[in-house]
């Protein structure tokens, strides 16, 4: 897999470039055909960010990037 760095991540955030990426856990996915990302926030997550941090906090479990295609690794 691609590494990317945070700052390349970061710019895949819905608003500079058209793909909407997330990490989670060193993993980069790519959630653009997800209509909960659409312009790049999901509640109050924003794309371009690892998120690994913030799952506990969410509804879902880490299945739910079983959904997404991995597309990369988080440097």
């Amino acid at each position: 897999m691609k590494i990317y760095t945070k700052q390349q991540l970061a710019l895949r955030n819905g608003q500079d470039k058209p793909e909407i990426w997330v990490a989670y856990l060193g993993v980069i996915y790519d959630v653009s055909s997800s209509r909960l990302w659409k312009k790049g926030m999901h509640y109050e997550h924003w794309a371009g960010q690892d998120l690994t941090e913030e799952l506990p906090d969410a509804p879902h479990t880490e299945k739910v990037f079983e959904k997404f295609e991995a597309i990369g690794q988080l440097a």
